[in-house]
């Protein structure tokens, strides 16, 4: 479509062009910008499509058609074999490098990770008065209290809310990323249930999904279950404050707070992980966040008298 609205041929593509358009242009589906690291996986998988192109007969034969026919076969040959070097040399790596920058450290405002008081206040927002603010807290709750991502919370049946595992009280997640299906112990958090308990029977729902939506005016519910997108909806509607800021909460921030919070609790990484679903604990240790900034923070090693900038009249004399 990029070639198509700048009048381009897919015979000459210019990805150095297309390169800077992904880096300072354009926006993804959440309204930002793409990382160095996306642009440089989408050139690749660009580039792999021209290679497969390049490998199929089909196209020399494509290419060969439109040579002049009055022309000989080997100057037809010629220009086909001419215009097929162009196109290769036109997707070489090295014609639009992407520069990457391996980050050591993640901004905290890049990433939420809510504070217990934060998650508490963010659970209040909706309220419990209404049907619409049972759903809606019994969404925040059991993503704060199992951790689990947006597109599993949209799964759940009436009955994956109660199963066990161990003897324990567990979430059941019949399918998560990577078709993996896991149990989520609840725990001492087994009261966001309770929560949830009072939604379905408020909601009338005694089978099938466990969130839905409604229809128009807010009080008859469907029968059809929620999507992701309905998920990200309900928690832009109540930006929490932070450092004197309103900010928006995604899934994953809940996801991210579920992680920190137990982590400082004192439970154990793995078993972080297996509730999260991860296959690697260093992926679960990057959801818990940096934990070792007092560590990080230099002590007075050396000394400068700030009283002679006080003194100073900073007239370059």
């Amino acid at each position: 479509r990029w070639l198509d609205e700048r009048h381009m041929l897919w015979l000459q593509p210019n990805l150095a062009k297309y390169r800077d358009f992904l880096l300072n242009e354009y926006l993804g589906r959440d309204g930002k910008p793409l990382s160095p690291n996306s642009v440089k996986a989408h050139l690749s998988s660009i580039r792999g499509r021209y290679k497969a192109l390049l490998r199929d007969n089909d196209t020399r034969d494509r290419l060969y058609n439109m040579t002049p026919q009055d022309a000989s076969p080997s100057d037809r040959k010629a220009l086909v074999d001419e215009v097929l070097k162009r196109l290769s040399n036109a997707i070489e790596p090295q014609t639009a490098p992407v520069k990457v920058v391996t980050r050591q450290d993640v901004r905290d405002d890049e990433h939420l990770r809510l504070t217990s008081s934060q998650a508490s206040q963010l659970m209040a927002m909706p309220g419990t008065t209404t049907l619409l603010g049972l759903r809606d807290t019994t969404v925040i709750a059991l993503m704060l209290c199992t951790g689990i991502r947006e597109a599993e919370l949209c799964a759940l049946d009436v009955p994956d809310l109660r199963q066990r595992l161990g003897g324990a009280l567990s979430l059941h997640v019949r399918e998560g990323k990577g078709s993996k299906e896991r149990l989520i112990p609840y725990g001492e958090l087994e009261w966001s249930l309770a929560i949830a308990d009072r939604w379905m029977e408020n909601a009338g729902i005694g089978k099938g999904p466990v969130l839905r939506g409604f229809y128009k005016g807010g009080k008859a519910v469907r029968s059809t279950r929620l999507t992701v997108r309905a998920i990200n909806q309900i928690l832009e509607r109540y930006p929490i404050m932070i450092d004197g800021e309103l900010r928006k909460v995604h899934p994953h921030d809940l996801r991210r707070t579920y992680a920190r919070r137990l982590y400082e609790a004192g439970m154990d990484l793995l078993a972080i992980r297996d509730n999260l679903g991860h296959a690697d604990s260093r992926t679960t240790l990057k959801y818990i966040g940096t934990m070792d900034v007092d560590q990080r923070k230099p002590p007075t090693v050396y000394n400068f008298d700030l009283s002679s900038l006080v003194s100073s009249n900073n007239t370059g004399e």
